[in-house]
């Protein structure tokens, strides 16, 4: 099968890392993907904040989890009160990933970064996770401020990022078939 159509088919959701920090060149890898996806009009919208301090990392999981807490969407509100889920499953790790507001489609484009960050970090054994409830965190204004952003921009998710903890390779799920209508 195809390098990449194989990449695909066999990442999973990491959620659980090895206190390990990445290697500097994997990290480079990883955000050279993110940097080739497409975008709308070739803007390339995209903003990467790297955080790999571990208080900061942990100190943002708090804060976020806290604001879950108080969601009316219930299962949100049980994993912000849940005392034993770091949101970032401790990962070593931690990409922000924010889109310049006055683009065509940044949300879009983020996300195409981020799928590309996803399979890069799959290819060459890391694990990772896409974060969407860290947008819990992004509406207090003075956390936000801690991610030194450019002027313009917008926080949307987040990439935990390590080596796999894993006693096995996790299986692949089954997938929804009945997704195509072909019109010919």
């Amino acid at each position: 099968m195809n390098e990449v159509i194989e990449t695909i088919k066999t990442r999973r959701s990491i959620r659980r890392f090895k206190p390990d920090q990445i290697k500097d060149e994997e990290l480079q890898a990883i955000i050279d993907a993110a940097i080739h996806a497409p975008s709308g009009h070739n803007e390339q919208p995209w903003h990467f904040t790297v955080i790999q301090n571990k208080d900061l990392i942990d100190h943002f999981s708090v804060v976020t989890k806290k604001a879950m807490a108080k969601s009316e969407v219930p299962w949100i509100a049980a994993m912000g009160k849940n005392e034993k889920l770091h949101l970032f499953y401790n990962a070593p790790t931690l990409i922000v990933v924010s889109g310049r507001k006055d683009s065509y489609s940044p949300i879009i484009d983020c996300s195409a970064a981020t799928q590309n960050m996803l399979l890069a970090a799959h290819s060459i054994g890391l694990g990772a996770c896409w974060i969407g409830l860290i947008n819990f965190m992004f509406s207090i204004e003075e956390e936000v401020k801690k991610l030194s952003l450019p002027d313009g921009y917008e926080p949307y998710f987040a990439v935990a990022l390590g080596y796999p903890d894993l006693d096995k390779p996790l299986r692949p799920i089954e997938r929804k078939r009945d997704v195509i209508n072909y019109l010919k």
